[in-house]
């Protein structure tokens, strides 16, 4: 294993490096300019800020490979670009509210949640189809491994749809009203959902139900952000916290105060945690495995509300989506220095993309794989079979919608629904003085009846009965 793992750092050449402080100095101190002077000039032309004063405030997202950045201004504005080479690749109006952007499985196509629809686009700004099912969508994450578009909007419904085949997987109802907060669990693909009443549940496309449900703040949930190992989330809530919790456990580890509550949270590849509260921008190194002390950068934007932050991967980079455009600035130790060009090339040909393309869709996972524990389809069940099938009858019942379990528990007669039987049963919890004197009557008198009859019968013989009477 030693020898293993020598031969494996020859091929890890490049490592992570932070800002280091000397004597009483404090990195958060440190401002942009200062670094920008610091670094060399490929990384300096990264430090940059976009005015766009018409259309925003702008969301932001990064490919996987970290090579472009898709842009989307609530005004209708939509913007994909190269940014490494400072080139625009497609500029759309579309005229109406955008809610929220999100690539799809790579950067030739994306997806906007407009005023009504959610709609797809390609590379060229043309649109490619209009998902009639997602209606009035607020949020939306891409699972890249399943090809899985995940949405959820004023209805508080989830809804599943796989970009390969067009098809509606799944839609959930989350029973807790309009849903504004969603963040995607890279480790195990589950969707996290922050709700009004304060809670954060965790959904798979396979379960009716939530399979976890926390309770995380007093208060609307306004943000959610996890780790890229499954470890750790982050949440934020309009009770002015900001709360860490261990995902192994479902315990919360500890919390910080935001002076004003946070908008928008991002953990990097490194485990840096930002977070985004009015004008002003924190980076938290070593926040999640313990509290820290102090900031490890922090960043104002001058009279520009910050509406959403997010890590380039591969690159020490926070993009920044503001009022007013948007803005990028240097985060040191924040992206991963080595990648794995089967899994993300920044730098890929054509050739190399679509080859990709097509490696990824032989090797598409079903939804049916989705679970808390992405290691259990190599296990092998060794329970018995009585155990087995209990479970299995379990699981069905919990999965069962309402509508299916108020139909098994429904009897079906004939006429039920006559207005005679209606209003008998309505006179049978009717309490009279008639009715109890009658029945009263009828009592004594089959008491009677039954004496008399008893008494008969003790002197007749068996076949009695056949015999002619004179």
């Amino acid at each position: 294993a030693a020898a293993r793992a020598a031969r494996a750092e020859i091929l890890l050449p490049s490592e992570a490096g932070f800002l280091e402080a000397e004597g009483m100095e404090q990195t958060y101190k440190f401002k942009q300019q200062d670094i920008k002077q610091a670094v060399d000039v490929g990384s300096a032309k990264k430090v940059f800020n976009l005015r766009l004063d018409e259309l925003g405030p702008y969301s932001s997202r990064y490919s996987r490979n970290g090579r472009f950045l898709l842009l989307g201004g609530k005004r209708g504005h939509l913007a994909l670009a190269d940014w490494m080479s400072g080139t625009v690749k497609c500029e759309v109006q579309v005229k109406e509210t955008v809610r929220d952007i999100s690539f799809l499985h790579n950067e030739t196509m994306f997806a906007a949640a407009q005023k009504k629809y959610v709609y797809i686009y390609d590379n060229q700004g043309l649109e490619v189809h209009c998902m009639r099912n997602h209606i009035e969508v607020n949020r939306m994450a891409y699972l890249p491994y399943h090809f899985l578009l995940a949405t959820v909007g004023n209805a508080g419904f989830l809804k599943y749809q796989d970009s390969s085949t067009g098809e509606l997987v799944s839609e959930l109802r989350t029973k807790l009203g309009r849903c504004d907060c969603m963040a995607l669990n890279p480790y195990n693909a589950i969707v996290n959902l922050g709700h009004s009443n304060g809670t954060v549940t965790m959904w798979a496309p396979s379960m009716s139900a939530p399979v976890v449900s926390i309770f995380t703040h007093r208060g609307p949930v306004s943000a959610i952000a996890t780790d890229s190992q499954g470890r750790y989330m982050a949440t934020a809530g309009l009770d002015g916290q900001l709360n860490v919790w261990d995902l192994r456990t479902y315990k919360k580890l500890h919390g910080y105060f935001t002076p004003t509550p946070a908008c928008s949270l991002d953990i990097s590849q490194k485990g840096l945690l930002s977070v985004a509260f009015g004008t002003h921008v924190e980076v938290w190194k070593d926040a999640l495995s313990q509290k820290a002390k102090s900031p490890y950068i922090s960043h104002h934007n001058q009279a520009l509300v910050v509406r959403d932050v997010r890590f380039c991967p591969y690159e020490d980079v926070l993009g920044i989506g503001h009022s007013n455009g948007f803005a990028s600035i240097l985060i040191p130790g924040a992206g991963e220095p080595n990648f794995d060009s089967l899994e993300a090339n920044p730098f890929q040909s054509k050739k190399q993309r679509r080859e990709a393309e097509v490696h990824t869709l032989l090797d598409k996972l079903q939804p049916d794989m989705i679970s808390l524990n992405p290691h259990f389809i190599a296990n092998v069940d060794t329970a018995s079979k009585d155990v087995i099938a209990e479970e299995r009858k379990l699981f069905m019942e919990e999965n069962m919608s309402d509508k299916q379990r108020k139909k098994r528990e429904k009897r079906h007669m004939r006429g039920r629904d006559k207005i005679g039987k209606k209003q008998k049963k309505k006179q049978q919890n009717v309490v009279e003085e008639k009715k109890q004197d009658a029945r009263n009557h009828m009592a004594t008198e089959g008491g009677a009846k039954s004496g008399a009859n008893s008494g008969k019968s003790a002197t007749r013989a068996v076949l009695d009965r056949f015999r002619i009477r004179e």
